[in-house]
């Protein structure tokens, strides 16, 4: 067999496993589109998501890396969701902008246990995760105008975790802009009044973002510090994240960095 026989069964080959990964792709991409469409109908209808959907959480939703969307590991989001409903009561209000794995890992935990809160919003830019929290919790949210959402919800949060979607000061300035507006103002007083029923401080303030970012956190948060868990993302963002926070947990403690 002469060199070019050889080569010519070589590419052909590679031809053949490149198409059929295509074709495997384009399979897992129509089983997943299809599978949105589901969750879109019962949406609409107003019917609750099965068990087995929701154990889905993040895997129908793919990554639009033009919005800057990258999915916290499962290990991370639930890390997170747990510091949010460490402590919760029945009338603690919760929001998370911007991270809609985190919302997922909470649907999960609501598979095994009762949430201690009905009140949990999602603030969102893609609409797609109204299919996850439903018309009535889900918020759209565009961080360019940070004060442009649901008036019932401004000055009712005691729990925010807020993301913002990009590395630069302007994002995070006027994300924290939003997460004003949506905080309670009184929380950090050390009144017993201000404690859940189980004794907890209600107010909790989490944002997950570029260890490079952290002087402009401090200058647009009181209290946040550095904390030592590490955030990760499902699919290895690059950029080295840190979880910022102005309370200590069961999850983590203040960096001594």
């Amino acid at each position: 067999m002469s060199n070019s026989d050889s080569e010519s069964e070589y590419e052909l080959s590679l031809s053949l496993d490149t198409l059929k990964a295509l074709q495997d792709f384009k399979l897992e991409e129509e089983e997943r589109i299809k599978e949105f469409e589901k969750l879109e109908k019962a949406a609409e209808e107003d019917y609750e998501l099965t068990k087995e959907k929701r154990q889905k959480g993040m895997d129908l939703f793919k990554e639009d890396w033009q919005l800057s969307q990258f999915w916290y590991s499962n290990e991370t989001a639930e890390t997170l969701a747990r510091a949010l409903l460490e402590g919760a009561d029945k009338d603690t209000h919760i929001a998370i902008v911007s991270a809609p794995s985190v919302y997922a890992a909470i649907k999960k935990i609501e598979l095994q246990e009762e949430l201690p809160t009905e009140h949990i919003f999602l603030f969102e830019y893609d609409k797609r995760f109204e299919v996850m929290a439903g018309k009535e919790h889900f918020v759209f949210y565009d961080f360019a105008d940070p004060e442009n959402f649901r008036d019932d919800i401004k000055g009712t949060i005691d729990r925010l975790l807020i993301d913002p979607p990009f590395l630069n000061e302007n994002c995070q300035t006027k994300s924290s802009v939003t997460a004003h507006s949506l905080l309670k103002h009184d929380l950090k007083s050390s009144s017993k009044s201000l404690l859940t029923n189980h004794d907890v401080e209600k107010h909790r303030l989490i944002s997950c973002t570029g260890e490079r970012m952290k002087d402009i956190m401090k200058q647009v948060y009181n209290g946040i510090q550095i904390t030592d868990f590490l955030p990760e993302h499902a699919n290895g963002l690059s950029n080295e994240f840190r979880c910022y926070a102005d309370f200590e947990c069961s999850q983590w403690k203040f960096s001594k960095d």
